[in-house]
């Protein structure tokens, strides 16, 4: 197998050589509209299915035939992929020049801790996730439980306000956890604007994180911290999981690369199990790696203070420095690998509940943050409606999360730890009307931004609330999963939640992930319901003070749980997300690479050829053009008719060209509703 830096400049070279033609052929019927003659003139730095995130991983290549057959086979390709991780952090570990990298990042972090300073993560979509990960589930949760400690009041004489010293940051604020908002990921300002807005300062430590290398909200964080008057060298990390000789073509990447002020922390891992979804493997590896820079920062802060045995208490083990951290990734891995058969029945039970038409409930609380952050990734990823609103007329989402509490404020304070950060439009107006040349991008972000104020809040109820009893409550055919994470004991809210669940006839399932067996206290609370309830759980050794193995742990079984369901689903095709919804210039080029991709595949066939002969490949102006007519005609359709753009364009062009007709949308909707892209694609395989 070749090298990853040799195969990225290989990739590099061989899709470098494509030329973009500037309008699309007359041969489908679809002239090119005004937005897509403008992104194939203007925006080609966004069109970027040359990065290594974006290509298809060989291990999962045919996910969705495998999941449509065997659920425990599909989860162990998923869950093989996370291999990829293990072998790239021990790369780091053996590797003196990238592990002294971490080691000057920690050290940084040391000094911010020591003088009083603050340590800023900024990222968009999923790194925004990680960023608030960082601070809401691993930080915060750390300061809480040393503040029990007999040793807590050297601790906060040492480092006073410690807990408040971080913090993770999204694109869009608080509410673009919930989904993201149209226009903000394509702006550098917003990057600046809310490193401002979050008053981080020239002796604060800022890690701007970005899986593709490319994010323009992120970059704009890293150049805007670098340039502060006063900052000191290398206060500034950018984190990225793309090699830079396939970063190096697109402009704005290259700036960061070439400014020596900003330190780089490059985590390439290879593709994603889900071709482009980097919330799966490229998230899990920076998530991993800063968390344990932080973890080892505090741990050398806190050495100078506290003797061996008080550290040991908070959950510092002696001697493990980050190289033995990194290692020890790859049996945290193993140990989820191996829960696949035990996931396969949960997994099989979600995507039951799904195609019947009913809804999953779930139900954290320690666990609250990890499960939240693969609820919300869920929508952008595979299509589907976000978290309703409590104002919302009816339930178009799939899927609810609660927390077992009664009172929503007390919802949202255990998920973030804090109070709810939304953007101010008094703040962001102005700079958004005068600072943006692009009249695309600049309405979109001011529309997105009359969706980001603190308000947002107040719509969206995460509590196990009266309310959401009385709204979204179980019903028969659902599914109810409790989430555990190292929990010896349920809280009454808890035992209430899982009776009404079992009383409502609703499915159940219950996920732990903790240092050992689950306790007995839980275990009689289980035995109590009518019925068995399947239990999943994985055993992680607590060897570290944050929690991040565990964590870790949990993520990897959400994402492969997850996606294994909308792969059973259909929302897969091979190992593709066709079901993308393209709304920021990342996702159009995704979109369009995907359409192209999907039909040229199979005018390459032998079947193709022997019913309508050699047929010239589809170009990448011709996938634009009618990708940008897909996403008018989708939303001109009703919508009980809208299939995704992608499918839809696939399926149209197809079909055009082997009958040498029109694109005839309504009919493609109809083939598209009726077989599914599988099915449909599956008639063309060799």
């Amino acid at each position: 197998m070749p090298s990853m830096k040799s195969a990225a400049m290989l990739l590099c070279l061989c899709l470098s050589s494509i030329s973009l033609p500037a309008a699309a052929d007359s041969r489908l019927g679809v002239p090119p509209s005004a937005q897509s003659q403008d992104y194939l003139a203007s925006k080609g730095q966004f069109q970027l299915h040359t990065l290594l995130t974006e290509q298809r991983h060989p291990r999962t290549w045919d996910l969705s035939r495998v999941a449509a057959g065997d659920t425990t086979a599909a989860l162990a390709q998923l869950l093989s992929v996370d291999e990829d991780v293990a072998l790239a952090l021990r790369q780091v570990a053996d590797d003196p020049a990238r592990l002294a990298t971490l080691e000057r990042a920690s050290a940084s972090v040391q000094a911010a801790l020591r003088g009083g300073h603050r340590i800023y993560f900024y990222g968009t979509g999923s790194t925004g996730r990680l960023a608030e990960t960082l601070e809401s589930g691993l930080w915060r949760p750390f300061w809480q439980r040393a503040a029990a400690s007999p040793a807590w009041p050297r601790i906060a004489a040492a480092l006073p306000g410690a807990g408040e010293r971080v913090r993770g940051e999204i694109t869009g604020g608080d509410r673009a956890l919930i989904s993201s908002l149209e226009g903000f990921e394509d702006l550098p300002l917003i990057g600046e604007l809310q490193l401002q807005d979050n008053a981080i300062g020239p002796q604060d430590v800022v890690f701007a994180v970005t899986e593709g290398g490319e994010t323009s909200a992120v970059i704009g964080t890293a150049l805007a911290a670098a340039a502060q008057p006063g900052a000191h060298a290398q206060r500034t990390w950018f984190v990225y999981n793309n090699p830079d000789a396939v970063l190096r073509p697109f402009e704005r990447s290259r700036r960061v690369l070439d400014d020596t002020r900003i330190g780089k922390i490059a985590l390439p891992t290879g593709p994603q199990a889900i071709t482009g979804s980097t919330r799966m493997q490229a998230t899990t590896t920076s998530l991993y790696v800063l968390g344990v820079v932080l973890e080892d920062a505090v741990a050398q802060v806190l050495g100078t203070t506290l003797p061996t045995d008080e550290m040991a208490a908070l959950g510092f083990a002696p001697g493990t420095g980050i190289a033995e951290r990194l290692r020890g990734f790859a049996d945290i891995q193993r140990r989820v690998a191996a829960a696949a058969p035990r996931l396969a029945s949960w997994t099989d039970l979600e995507a039951r509940a799904y195609a019947g038409g009913h809804h999953a409930t779930y139900l954290a609380q320690r666990a609250l943050m990890p499960v939240f952050v693969d609820v919300t990734e869920r929508a952008p990823t595979f299509r589907l409606a976000p978290l309703d609103p409590v104002d919302a007329p009816q339930r178009r989402s799939w899927i609810q999360v609660w927390a077992p509490l009664e009172d929503p404020q007390a919802a949202w304070q255990a998920l973030l730890q804090r109070p709810f950060h939304g953007l101010d439009p008094q703040r962001y107006r102005a700079p958004f009307e005068q600072r943006i040349d692009d009249p695309y991008l600049r309405q979109a972000a001011l529309r997105s931004l009359a969706s980001a104020g603190a308000e947002q809040q107040a719509l969206y109820d995460l509590a196990y609330s009266t309310r959401n009893r009385e709204r979204s409550g179980p019903q028969r055919g659902d599914l109810g999963t409790l989430v555990l994470l190292g929990e010896p004991t349920l809280t009454p809210l808890q035992q209430q939640w899982l009776h009404d669940f079992d009383a409502a006839g609703a499915g159940l399932a219950v996920v732990a992930v903790g240092s050992g067996p689950l306790s007995p206290a839980v275990l009689q609370a289980l035995s109590t319901l009518s019925r068995p309830v399947p239990l999943i759980a994985v055993q992680v050794p607590q060897r570290d003070a944050f929690g991040l193995d565990q964590a870790i742990a949990l993520k990897m079984l959400l994402n492969a749980h997850s996606t294994a369901v909308m792969a059973k689903l259909g929302r897969v095709v091979g190992n593709t997300m066709t079901a993308v919804q393209p709304g920021n210039l990342k996702l159009i080029g995704r979109a369009t690479y995907l359409i192209q991709s999907h039909v040229n595949g199979v005018l390459g066939t032998a079947a193709w050829q022997a019913r309508h002969g050699a047929t010239p490949a589809l170009d990448y102006a011709e996938a634009n053009a009618v990708l940008f007519e897909a996403i008018d005609r989708r939303a001109a359709m009703a919508e009980a008719e809208r299939v995704p753009e992608v499918e839809l364009a696939v399926v149209a062009i197809l079909e055009g060209l082997a009958h040498g007709t029109a694109l005839d949308w309504d009919g493609a909707a109809r083939i598209v509703h009726r077989q599914g892209l599988n099915g449909y694609l599956a008639g063309y395989a060799d």
